[in-house]
């Protein structure tokens, strides 16, 4: 499993409608796309559960990383954000654990996104178990959090390059207030293909 992610930050007075009309009308395109987990049609709305910006920020995990070459780079569906909006970068992190929730026979309606910083560098841990440490704790934890009534699936995984945590939940409702979240999105639309053949649970 990959996951990935641009966010297209829009102007403080853009007309979000434009961007569910965009999603209303092309969404679909990706409903049985090979290789992929799940694409969430996520925004940011200025002023609304916190955010300080416009922004559209698709999330995808990934069951092929060949796919998400293709479509990032093979002519497969990336182009029509790079000729509308210029050429985002694209996040992306090596996959850890997936979880279905009580929830996922559920559209999700909104979603949330923890980016934590991994302390690296120097120090008293040279071979990485407090690491390994780490990332076992956190998927207990996830464990714990995919339980949750409104869950439809939650997702855990890596960017080793600037050694960043990524916990990924959608929701069927709106996110509980006490979720710890460093971003909150409203979900527009869901193609999930491959949501049956994500792993559940730690990835091998």
């Amino acid at each position: 499993m990959y996951a990935s992610q641009y966010e297209i930050d829009l102007p403080a007075d853009y007309d979000m409608g434009i961007i569910r009309e965009r999603v209303a009308a092309y969404g679909h395109l990706l409903d049985d796309r090979e290789g992929l987990g799940l694409k969430a049609y996520l925004v940011r709305e200025r002023g609304v559960d916190g955010s300080p910006v416009n922004e559209y920020a698709p999330f995808y995990l990934w069951n092929d990383i060949g796919a998400m070459g293709r479509f990032l780079v093979g002519g497969a569906g990336f182009q029509g954000i790079i000729r509308d909006f210029g050429r985002p970068p694209v996040r992306h992190w090596t996959g850890l654990a997936a979880l279905a929730g009580p929830a996922r026979s559920a559209a999700p309606a909104a979603a949330t996104r923890r980016l934590t910083a991994l302390p690296g560098g120097p120090g008293p841990d040279p071979v990485g178990l407090e690491l390994a440490g780490r990332i076992e704790r956190e998927t207990a934890a996830l464990e714990e959090l995919a339980r949750r009534d409104g869950v439809h699936t939650a997702a855990l995984a890596v960017d080793p390059r600037d050694w960043q945590l990524l916990r990924f939940v959608l929701w069927a409702d709106a996110a509980p207030q006490d979720e710890d979240a460093t971003e909150r999105y409203q979900v527009l639309h869901l193609s999930a293909p491959g949501l049956a053949d994500l792993p559940n649970g730690l990835h091998p």
